[in-house]
């Protein structure tokens, strides 16, 4: 994959986590301002901000990624397997721009 076209996956995986982070800002907010007195909802207030926490905690994971994905690219190895070394295919990056390893090593890893 040439560098242009890695760059514009990149920027678009970083506007759509930004809008992903902006929205769920808005969305705490929203709940703070709405929020009912304590212990009124029980159990679903406790099941949401499970949830919550989840979504931030993969939004962070998402962020992260995607800085080691731009630093790849920085430095020349974006596209290779940041385990083997071994190329990953374009159509791989195309569909997850953030990909670190090729589809076997990553389903060797259990994901």
């Amino acid at each position: 994959m040439d560098d242009e076209r890695a760059r514009q996956l990149l920027a678009d995986e970083r506007s759509r986590i930004e809008q992903l982070v902006a929205a769920r800002a808005e969305q705490d907010e929203r709940a703070v301002e709405e929020q009912e007195g304590p212990g009124e909802r029980g159990s679903e207030d406790l099941y949401e901000k499970e949830l919550e926490v989840g979504l931030g905690e993969d939004l962070s994971d998402q962020l992260a990624a995607l800085e080691r994905a731009e630093a790849r690219l920085a430095a020349g190895t974006y596209g290779l397997s940041v385990d083997s070394g071994r190329p990953i295919p374009d159509a791989r990056l195309e569909a997850l721009p953030l990909a670190e390893r090729t589809v076997e090593e990553q389903q060797a890893l259990g994901g």
